[in-house]
């Protein structure tokens, strides 16, 4: 099977509006297509931030007196939503995806460029979809999990209307899982072979074929949940027969795997960028990508850990806790294999590099917590309290959400062709970093001592740990504005930027900044050693 990049791109891209313009257009260039995706989800993480900080307002006190209990859930469900499904799947996936893919195989563009136009275009018309389900009469209220039998028995037009937004959504990760695949395997360029690969391909090759495999069984999912509120069949419903046990295990199949979807890619894109900060070829280059391989596999047999207190048979506990702990192993040699780059390394303490180091901690933290969470009869105390929230936003804000910030600061020079301002990603870090923890790590304590989570009300001896919460989601909210700051100021006034001001050496460097539509003037360039700092290395063809 051959794929080759449509012929009539080249002409095609001659009649795309041009500067700004570009960006608002239905454009075949993967590099458009990874800024559309990268700008699209953060307008909608400050959508899902506001209501995050109003939930965190509502939390601040234990009655419910900021917005009336139905709202609060109205709140809950969007915020869960927005941020996995218009924040992190698309930019951690399709932002950088789209932007590094085909410059690491040496490729002008993606497999299919017209496909990966139509996966970014669904996104908006999804996202607006979601958003107004907000507004309509009988908003979705069962939370980002959407659990029968809430989501049949409170209104339904605002959940029909989530559930279409969701299908959307998932059939733009296909269609860019499919992409990507075909892209790595079938476009790299003559003599570079899968073991020269730059580690972040190794990690969207296995995020998407997670995808390509999980998301259509969430799809039918959800699929089958609209017939029982639309058609009143009884699939999950059990007034008519249906078992809800089974919507959990068909949604988890899905699910859990999408906290790897989540957070593979972020695995890839911090060790792109702590070689190049520390100097040091990445420790482990083959063990690395076995252990993204194998929580691939792994990653498909855990999910029913969310189901310790569904009325789980023990062998079924016994399996799905030991496959759980065995996850633990490949993720455990990432963290060596990072700390090993890290070590001895000539380190720049800059904001690219301060991000990265805070994901290795928060992450750790958060894998700590989820081995824990894997024993049954702890998982059985916590379920279903803070405990979980704070796991759970460890992993994928403490983790994910802190290298799309490092990798912002890394590559905002070969997008603009301008520097960010340190001294404004440092105050951008400290505040967040202190924000995060202050938020989240009082949440353990909250779990443990069983305040539930997803209730507005709660009882009075957890007010002020609450309120010490909610100070640190302040604290995030305002660690976005000196961002935002730095991006506007650097793109008008920043200094400019060399075609490799971090001296790297993977290819998409070896380019002007920003690159031309094709990539590169003439060859791509063949890199053999991506990581190879400080070595003796042949010289790159």
């Amino acid at each position: 099977m051959t794929i080759s990049i449509d012929p009539q791109k080249t002409n095609n891209e001659s009649l795309q509006p041009q500067g700004w313009l570009r960006y608002f257009s239905f454009s075949l260039d993967h590099k458009v297509i990874g800024i559309q995706y990268l700008v699209c989800g953060f307008l909608f993480y400050l959508i899902g931030g506001t209501l995050a900080s109003a939930i965190r307002i509502e939390l601040a006190s234990p009655m419910s007196d900021f917005m009336p209990r139905d709202v609060y859930n109205q709140v809950l469900t969007l915020h869960g939503t927005i941020m996995i499904f218009l924040w992190i799947v698309p930019v951690v996936n399709g932002a950088f995806g789209n932007y590094l893919i085909p410059f690491y195989v040496g490729a002008r563009d993606m497999a299919f460029p017209r496909l990966n136009a139509v996966a970014f275009w669904l996104i908006p018309p999804s996202g607006l979809m979601l958003v107004a389900s907000y507004f309509v009469e009988g908003a979705a209220q069962a939370g980002w999990t959407a659990y029968p039998p809430l989501s049949i028995t409170t209104p339904q037009s605002g959940q029909i209307i989530w559930i279409l937004s969701v299908l959307l959504l998932g059939g733009s990760s296909i269609f860019g899982g499919i992409n990507f695949i075909a892209t790595i395997i079938k476009l790299r360029r003559p003599g570079l072979k899968l073991m020269q690969l730059p580690m972040y391909c190794w990690a969207m090759l296995g995020t998407s074929l997670l995808v390509v495999l999980s998301t259509p069984v969430l799809a039918g999912t959800l699929i089958l949940l609209s017939f029982d509120i639309i058609a009143n069949t009884g699939f999950f419903n059990p007034v008519l027969g249906g078992n809800v046990v089974v919507y959990q295990h068909l949604f988890w199949f899905y699910s859990h795997p999408a906290v790897y979807i989540m957070v593979l890619p972020a695995f890839g894109l911090v060790s792109e960028i702590l070689p190049v900060h520390a100097r040091k070829p990445l420790f482990g280059y083959t063990t690395m990508v076995f252990s993204i391989m194998g929580i691939v596999v792994l990653g498909l047999v855990v999910w029913a850990h969310h189901m310790f207190t569904s009325g789980t048979p023990p062998w079924m506990r016994l399996f799905f806790t030991i496959a759980t702990a065995f996850i633990a192993v490949p993720t455990g040699i990432k963290f060596f294999n990072w700390v090993a780059t890290l070590w001895g390394g000539k380190i720049s303490i800059n904001s690219a590099m301060l991000f990265s180091c805070g994901f290795i901690i928060n992450f750790v933290f958060g894998g700590i917590t989820g081995v824990a969470l894997a024993q049954v009869p702890f998982d059985i105390h916590v379920h279903d309290t803070y405990f979980v929230v704070a796991h759970f936003h460890y992993i994928v804000y403490g983790g994910t959400v802190f290298i799309i910030f490092s990798s912002i600061y890394h590559w905002f020079p070969k997008v603009t062709g301008k520097m960010l301002n340190e001294k404004l990603g440092i105050l951008h870090f400290t505040i967040t970093f202190i924000g995060f923890n202050l938020c989240f790590a009082p949440q353990h304590w909250l779990g443990l001592n069983g305040m539930p989570r997803r209730v507005a009300e709660y009882d009075p001896q957890f007010q002020f740990v609450n309120q010490i919460s909610s100070l640190g989601a302040l604290l995030m909210a305002i660690s976005t504005i000196p961002f935002l700051i730095n991006v506007f100021l650097s793109v008008r006034n920043g200094k400019n930027a060399s075609d490799n001001p971090w001296n790297a050496l993977t290819p998409e460097w070896l380019t002007s900044s920003p690159p031309p539509v094709e990539n590169w003037e003439g060859e791509a360039p063949l890199v053999e050693e991506p990581y190879g700092y400080g070595v003796e290395i042949s010289e790159q063809k």
